[in-house]
Order: C-alpha cells, then structure tokens, then sequence
C-alpha cells in the first residue's frame, strides 16, 4: 500500500457486519466485496477479512458475521478511504444487506 506524507498516529479501522442473511453464500459474497473493493488502498498499511470464530467464551462477542480489520497510516488516510470510489461502491452494492454494522476507530500506538 501506499505511503502517506502526512503524520499522525496509525489508526485502526475495525468493522463488524451483522447481516440480514447470515447464510454461509452470503457473508462468502460480503467477504469477496471485501477484497474487491476495500484493498490497496492510498496509506493503507494492513487489511484483513475475516468469518465469525467458533470460540464461545463468556468475553466473546459473537454478534457479527463478517469482521473487516484496516490499519491506516494516519487520520487522513482513513478520511480519504471513506469518501473513495471504490468505498462508496462497495456501500452501495453491500449495504442494503446490513443488519447492523458497528465501527470502532482507535489510534494506535
């Protein structure tokens, strides 16, 4: 991924996907848009998608179906990755598909 000129910490950019249709074809096709839309992207540093674990422990959250993991170089990065093409068009052709979606943002150290 490309690097990017402006400072500022790291930030992570964790997504959780709960969907309307949890069959296995579904999220299967969530994670495929996944790579298709939301890789390489300008100050990206790390990308991974991933399925719901098949760990039950009383701390484990298991509310989701598909969890996205980016790492940005900076703020700016990340508010770039938002508002991109590529971005918006996975929004468009994926949302109608959520049933919830839960973001959590951290700097990272």
């Amino acid at each position: 991924m490309a690097p990017s000129t402006k400072s500022g910490p790291e930030l992570a950019h964790m997504v959780y996907f709960t969907l309307k249709d949890r069959s296995a074809a579904t999220i299967g096709k969530l994670v495929a848009a996944c790579h298709r839309y939301l890789t390489d992207h300008p100050g990206g540093v790390y990308f991974s998608v991933g399925t719901l674990a098949d760990i039950a422990r009383d701390v484990n959250d298991r509310q989701f179906d598909v969890a996205l993991h980016l790492v940005f170089q900076n703020r700016e990065a990340l508010d770039a990755y938002l508002v991109s093409p590529r971005h918006v068009q996975f929004l468009a052709e994926e949302k109608p598909n959520f049933a919830q979606v839960r973001v959590f943002d951290s700097n990272l150290s």
